[in-house]
Parts: structure tokens; C-alpha cells; sequence
């Protein structure tokens, strides 16, 4: 093991790692995990001392303390194991919800280098002026104000410098380690961890590219062309690529900045409602949506607009995946229990699942909203509920549904601070309702039906061919057929071993039989006045009989 990950792995970065799990009282995970002999050679074994602050401390909180240490890659996986309501209990949401993604800024002269490699020119070349002072520095990149040469006010958002190969080689350790825990720990399986982090690793890559994180943005902006509530900030591309990017300077109040919303004299009110209709929307009509509405990624203009920056994170739900998604949450909106489980069953996607079960999870989880005005459903609370059935049923969501449901947390928790008031259930039905209805318009029914025909036409153009082939290696002797079907195996076993045991008993009645006939006929050798050959005859049916009756009872009567 060591020299395969010597082969694949910085060393200094796997001593670094270590040390802080190990640091954090998490040696002996380590070593389940198989890594004793790679902690004894990189000696990073702590002196108990440095454990005494851990040791008092829940698990869940050093694991936070410990992901904060180890950078921006294991800071981004475990806001990602936030989202997971459905895998965590909530003493582990919160510690994860919690982690910082805040790291000390790096100067600007340091990053200068970066910035005029990525735009091939000097910074004074493009820009009038640069605050060296960051706006916001996270892990990845940090966000500086500018103003161009027109006196167009600008961010600059630039990655950090020598992030990306970090972020790389921590990516191959963490797929080294999730195939190691699905080798270990066998009831994890069902949670795919190597598909986790294949996941996290393409979603953070993604992050990396700056460009994308733009292209997002004008894909969101596109889709609310004409909507005046909303402002997405204009993307520079002549000073936009992979490492940097610059867009238009959003000037707002932050939407939770409660004592500047009162002195701007913003109705709170109307922009807790707007902003989750603009969030809602995204997800149930465009089945694309920012996946990070936080306090200082949503903002109030002047104008009353609501503006939306950093789209590095985004959700996506396919056409079928939206249709599950609203058909969930339109029947937890109007109580009803069948559908829920329904669905709830589609996602699982697991074949040992408990259905009657699950089945009554539901129906008891339902039954405690009957009669509840519409106005008092919590619907949060009610996707948080759903999270923990399935996690009570050891079932996990898809990923992307799991985004989702902390977006809606999210969400709700930013429109009770704004109104005390606010329930996403109101905002959510209308919007429900026309997603429900828009799946039954006729050009959508009539587009499918087409997908459908052309599905069809496909396969029936294609049985002649096939079935010629198929004839023709008939024909010619090359095709076989081969099932390996394990009960019809165990089936056959059993009836060799029977009818050899029955074969056997016949033969040793046969020998019995005929040893008697021989015994009545007269003259031939004997044996102690016996005919010799009826004494031999009834000596092998003995012998066969015992052997016979031996090996059914060590098979234990069953074979």
C-alpha cells in the first residue's frame, strides 16, 4: 500500500493529512482502514497531550475542525456531506453546515503573476484600478473590486495560486480511500461512496473552471430574460477564462443584512417572497438553479431587484427527475400518502427495501399534517422529515435530490428571517400546480409521444436485420446459448446426488435379491455350509447399504 500511494500521492501532502486526522483522534480509523503501516513510516503519531482539547470534543466536531485543516478540497466535500439530510442526523448536519469555507486572504501582489498570465497582459493594461483589499477570499479563489478603463465597476474573481494541482492530488486519495471503505466496511456499499466522490470530484472541478461558473449565470439570466425581478451580474468575456473571471459589481444590501434592509427601507416581506419564487422557479420550470443562495450571495438593489452572484455551485434535474420532484412535493403540499411512497420507492432504487415499511413511515408521517391549514405547513420541516424516513429506513436519495432539499432548507430559513411569517407551502403550490399541468400540455404529450414513436420505429427497424443474423450464425454453428442460473444449478446437484443414491439402493436390492435366489440352488462351492456366492452377494449389499446410509447422514438427510 505504501508504494502505491507513494506512485500516486504527494508524501508530504499524505504526512500533512494524517497528521491532522491523527491530531484530531482519528488514528484508529486510520489503521481500520489499513493505513497503520503507512502512519508508522511517515511517524505521525501524536504525543497524547496534543489529543487532550480533542478527546472531550463529539465526533462530529472534530471531524469539522479536522476538514478545516486539511483545505479548501475537504472543506468543499464536507459542505457537500451537509447536503446529505437523508445520511447524516442533524448533530452532524450542523457541525457541517458549519465549516468555513473563509480562509486568510492571499495578497493581491501575490496573485498578480496569476492574474496577468491568465489575461496575457499587464493589469494596468486592462484595468483603471484594483482594490488590493478582497471583497471575499474562500478556498478556491478570491474576489477583488475593480474598475475598468470605460469606469465600468467590476469584480475580478481569481483562483488561487497552485490550487488546482491540490486540489487534484486530494481528489486521487479521497477515491483511493472511498474504494477502500467499500472494500471494508460492506452495509457502507449501499451509499456509494466511489460514486460520491466521483461526483464531488467532477462538481469540484467544475468549481475550478471559472469560465463555467459564467456560463451558468448567462444560462440562468437567459431563462429569466423579461423577468424585472431579478438581476444577474454582466460577464466581461474579453477578460474571462478558465482561471479568472470579471463581471459587472453587484451594489446591493446582502438579503439577511436586516438593520441595512430596514434603513434602505426595503419591504421584507415582498423580497422573501420573491426571492423563493425566483429560486422555486428555477428548480420547477427550468430544472436549473443556483445551488448556494446564501446571505452574501443574494442581494437587494436599490430598485427593489433581487441580485444573485457566484454560480460556481448549480443544481440540475433531468425532465423525469423534475416531474418526481414536483409530484413529492405537490403530494406533501395536499397530504397524500401514495404518492409520496411512491416515489420515495423510485429513488431508493434499492431491491431489499421494506415497503410495507416504508409504507407506514409514510402514512404515519402524513397523517400528522391532516386538517393543518396550508398556511401553517412547514414545508422545510416536512422535506427535513422526509430525509430522516429515508435515513430511518437505511435508504439513500440521489445526490441531486439531496442539493435540492438544502436549497429548499436554505431557502425557508432566509424567508422566516426576512418575514416571520413566511411558509415556502404558499409559495410553492401555484408553482407546483403549473408544473403538474404543464406535463399534460399538449405539445409536451405530443413531443413525447413523438420520442416515443421514434423509440419504437427504431427497434422494429432494426428486428429484421438482427433476426437475420442471428439465423446465419445459427445456420453456421457459431452461436450458443449459455444461462447460468443458480437455483436451476443447486436444483440439478441435488438431483444427481438423488438419483445416484437411488441407482445405488437399487443395485444393493438387486444384489439382495439374487444372493436369496442363489442361496436356494443347490451344489457350487460353499462357505460354512453356505453357498459361497449368495454369502458374497449379501457380504456387498451390506457394504453398499452402509456406505449408502453413512453418506446420508453426513450430508444430513437433505442430499
Amino acid at each position: 500500500m505504501w508504494d502505491t500511494l507513494m506512485v500516486s500521492f504527494d508524501a508530504a501532502r499524505i504526512q500533512t493529512l494524517m497528521g491532522i486526522l491523527v491530531r484530531h483522534g482519528f488514528g484508529d480509523l486510520l489503521r481500520r482502514l489499513g493505513f497503520a503501516r503507512l502512519l508508522r513510516r511517515l511517524d505521525t503519531v501524536e504525543p497524547v497531550h496534543h489529543l487532550a482539547q480533542w478527546v472531550s470534543q463529539p465526533a462530529p466536531i472534530r471531524v469539522r475542525h479536522a476538514l478545516e485543516e486539511m483545505g479548501p478540497c475537504f472543506v468543499k466535500l464536507g459542505q457537500l456531506l451537509a447536503t446529505r439530510v437523508d445520511l447524516f442526523s442533524p448533530e452532524w448536519i450542523d457541525a457541517l453546515s458549519a465549516l468555513q469555507n473563509a480562509v486568510p486572504p492571499v495578497p493581491f501582489e501575490a496573485i498578480r503573476a496569476e492574474v496577468e498570465e491568465a489575461l496575457g497582459r499587464r493589469v494596468e493594461d486592462v484595468f483603471l484600478s484594483v482594490n488590493v483589499e478582497p471583497l471575499a477570499a474562500a478556498s478556491i479563489a478570491q474576489v477583488h473590486r475593480a474598475r475598468l478603463h470605460d469606469q465600468a465597476e467590476v469584480v475580478i474573481k481569481v483562483r488561487r495560486p497552485g490550487i488546482k494541482p491540490v486540489v487534484e492530488a486530494d481528489m486521487r486519495l479521497l477515491q483511493y480511500v472511498a474504494v477502500r471503505i467499500e472494500a471494508l466496511f460492506p452495509g457502507l456499499r449501499r451509499f456509494h461512496p466511489a460514486g460520491m466522490v466521483r461526483q464531488f470530484r467532477n462538481s469540484l472541478l467544475r468549481e475550478l473552471d471559472l469560465a463555467a461558473e459564467c456560463r451558468n449565470a448567462e444560462r440562468i439570466a437567459a431563462n429569466f430574460e423579461g423577468d424585472p425581478r431579478l438581476m444577474v451580474p454582466v460577464v466581461h468575456w474579453a477578460c474571462t477564462n478558465e482561471r479568472m473571471n470579471v463581471q459587472d459589481y453587484v451594489d446591493g444590501v446582502p438579503m439577511t443584512d436586516l438593520p441595512a434592509l430596514e434603513r434602505a427601507g426595503v419591504d421584507r416581506v415582498r423580497v422573501a417572497r420573491t426571492g423563493a419564487q425566483l429560486v422555486l422557479k428555477m428548480m420547477f420550470r427550468d430544472g436549473f438553479f443556483h445551488a448556494d443562495p446564501h446571505s452574501g450571495n443574494v442581494f437587494v438593489l436599490s430598485d427593489g431587484r433581487v441580485g444573485l452572484v457566484d454560480f460556481g455551485m448549480v443544481g440540475h434535474l433531468s425532465p423525469n427527475r423534475k416531474d418526481e420532484v414536483v409530484r413529492l412535493l405537490y403530494a406533501l403540499v395536499e397530504r397524500d400518502a401514495e404518492p409520496v411512497m411512491a416515489v420515495l420507492l423510485d429513488w431508493a432504487d434499492d431491491p431489499n427495501a421494506d415497503g410495507e415499511q416504508l409504507a407506514a413511515d409514510v402514512d404515519a408521517f402524513i397523517d400528522r399534517f391532516h386538517g393543518v391549514p396550508l398556511g401553517q405547513l412547514d414545508l422545510a420541516a416536512m422535506l427535513l422529515d422526509i430525509s430522516t424516513l429515508m435515513r430511518q429506513n437505511q435508504l439513500a436519495l440521489p445526490a441531486d435530490l439531496a442539493l435540492l432539499i438544502k436549497v429548499c432548507l436554505t431557502l425557508d430559513g432566509m424567508g422566516r428571517r426576512l418575514d416571520p411569517g413566511f411558509d415556502m407551502a404558499t409559495q410553492a403550490r401555484p408553482l407546483l400546480r403549473q408544473a403538474l399541468m404543464d406535463r399534460y400540455r399538449p405539445r409536451r404529450l405530443a413531443r413525447q409521444g413523438l420520442a416515443a414513436l421514434a423509440d419504437f420505429t427504431d427497434v422494429i427497424t432494426m428486428i429484421p436485420g438482427e433476426l437475420r443474423n442471428f439465423l446465419k450464425q445459427m445456420h453456421s454453428g457459431k452461436t450458443a446459448l449459455h444461462l447460468q442460473l443458480n437455483e436451476l444449478r443447486d436444483f440439478s446437484r441435488d438431483l444427481n446426488h438423488s438419483a445416484n443414491r437411488l441407482s445405488g439402493s437399487m443395485v444393493i436390492a438387486a444384489l439382495i435379491v439374487g444372493s436369496s435366489i442363489t442361496m436356494t440352488v443347490e451344489g457350487g462351492p460353499t462357505l460354512l455350509g453356505l453357498p459361497f456366492f449368495g454369502l458374497l452377494g449379501f457380504l456387498g449389499a451390506s457394504i453398499a447399504g452402509i456406505w449408502l446410509l453413512w453418506s446420508i447422514l453426513r450430508s444430513g438427510g437433505g442430499r
